[in-house]
């Protein structure tokens, strides 16, 4: 399935993320589902689960991998969580949980990553992330704000580490209405008297889960989410040097491939103006 020149820990990254699940954040002692580090586990039978809120956890991650292989040629961020409800009625810590756990946490397991990439002169970070980064959704408000944090994160480290031969993809998928535990065991609001005070309008909220499924089947049906993995496996093929900055995966076709086009055309001209031009991304793919 997967190119013999590819380390087996890669083959069984894109595995993992093929089964991408996002579970509550359980403080501290957490145990991030990212898709890379799942990987390094099983690459050097690391069997047991992999605490990655502690930096020296992490660089162990990556010290064995270094040791079993001698480089480390792709990382896949995949680490995240959900929040369903009306923004006011959550408290301040759980919008800062929920954006450690998206977005900073990205930049916790780059940091230990990216110095062996850079000693390589090559390597790729890819990241799970969201078309609503690209377009906003009620109801959602944190869960939002925490992916366009680390959509932000992703692109802005990406340009800095272009002139080291390290590409960046950010895969964007839309909602999967099933095969994830995005629905599952929510974090409740931490006020829900103020979700009280929002009367009907609170209602619709257990209402998104069957809407997004019935513009799934307006457009010929969900899209499983195996076609995440699809798409990682799809970008480890490209040329180096030559991904796009992200690919969208989108059952909702909710148009932010247009939003993508317009953004990079103006991106890239603000860049050349200020000189900076080395550090743009390739074009986005176009649709056939």
């Amino acid at each position: 399935m997967f190119p013999q020149r590819w380390p087996s820990w890669v083959c069984n990254a894109v595995s993992k993320c093929r089964r991408k699940r996002e579970r509550r954040d359980q403080g501290p002692g957490a145990f991030f589902i990212a898709a890379t580090l799942r990987g390094i586990r099983h690459a050097v039978t690391l069997r047991q689960q992999l605490p990655v809120v502690r930096r020296r956890d992490r660089c162990a991650a990556v010290d064995h991998i270094l040791a079993a292989h001698h480089r480390l040629d792709v990382v896949v961020n995949n680490a995240g969580m959900l929040m369903a409800g009306l923004t006011e009625a959550f408290s301040a810590e759980q919008v800062a949980r929920i954006i450690d756990t998206n977005a900073i946490s990205w930049l916790r397991v780059n940091r230990v990553a990216l110095p062996s990439m850079r000693r390589q002169g090559n390597g790729l970070l890819m990241y799970v992330g969201s078309t609503t980064s690209q377009l906003h959704e009620p109801f959602i408000g944190p869960y939002v704000a925490s992916k366009a944090a680390g959509d932000a994160l992703a692109e802005i480290m990406g340009m800095e580490i272009r002139p080291f031969g390290i590409d960046s993809v950010i895969l964007v998928p839309g909602a999967f209405t099933s095969g994830t535990e995005h629905f599952a065991e929510l974090p409740a609001p931490a006020y829900p008297a103020i979700t009280q005070q929002y009367g009907e309008l609170a209602k619709r909220i257990e209402t998104l889960g069957d809407r997004l499924h019935a513009i799934d089947i307006a457009n010929g049906g969900p899209l499983d989410v195996s076609a995440v993995g699809l798409a990682a496996v799809e970008v480890l093929a490209m040329p180096p040097g030559r991904r796009p900055l992200r690919m969208f995966i989108d059952g909702q076709r909710k148009g932010t491939e247009a939003i993508e086009e317009i953004s990079h055309e103006k991106q890239d001209s603000f860049l050349r103006k200020m000189g900076l031009e080395d550090l743009a991304f390739p074009a986005p793919l176009t649709k056939d």
